[in-house]
């Protein structure tokens, strides 16, 4: 299992080179070549998610993403630094978010990285938010 760990401050213009990696990665660990943009846009997504929440509370710790390759699957993690009271609610749940600006946009985004991946977490903690995101790579459709 390898994995490649890239952090960086919370800036909108870190955000493609986030999606450039992860593309980078995911190719190299046997994703179809069809699903790449898939890859680009979900991590897009995520990172500038994660950028928004931390530019919105004032945060100038970085924006961590894990990218993961094991035999039959490659994991991506985006991780911020934003406590569970200021994220939105939970992918698939019905309440309401806190009404802390920015809520619209993050919902919005949750939804374009749901239609975008299959296995899709979304977690906060009193730390902070993560969102977990997974593809099958080319070694586990040859071995279906």
């Amino acid at each position: 299992m390898a994995t490649v760990e890239l952090r960086f401050s919370p800036l909108p213009e870190h955000v493609r080179t986030a999606r450039l990696v992860a593309a980078a990665v995911a190719r190299r660990a046997g994703v179809d070549e069809a699903v790449l943009d898939e890859v680009r846009l979900a991590v897009g997504e995520a990172c500038s998610r994660a950028v928004g929440l931390h530019i919105g509370h004032g945060l100038d710790t970085p924006v961590r993403v894990a990218l993961t390759e094991d035999e039959k699957v490659f994991r991506i993690e985006v991780g911020d630094d934003v406590p569970q009271v200021a994220h939105s609610p939970a992918h698939g749940s019905s309440a309401e978010g806190d009404g802390a600006e920015g809520d619209d946009e993050s919902d919005l985004g949750l939804a374009v990285i749901s239609g975008l991946v299959d296995d899709l977490e979304v977690s906060a903690d009193g730390h902070g938010g993560l969102i977990r995101m997974s593809w099958p790579t080319s070694s586990a459709s040859v071995e279906s």
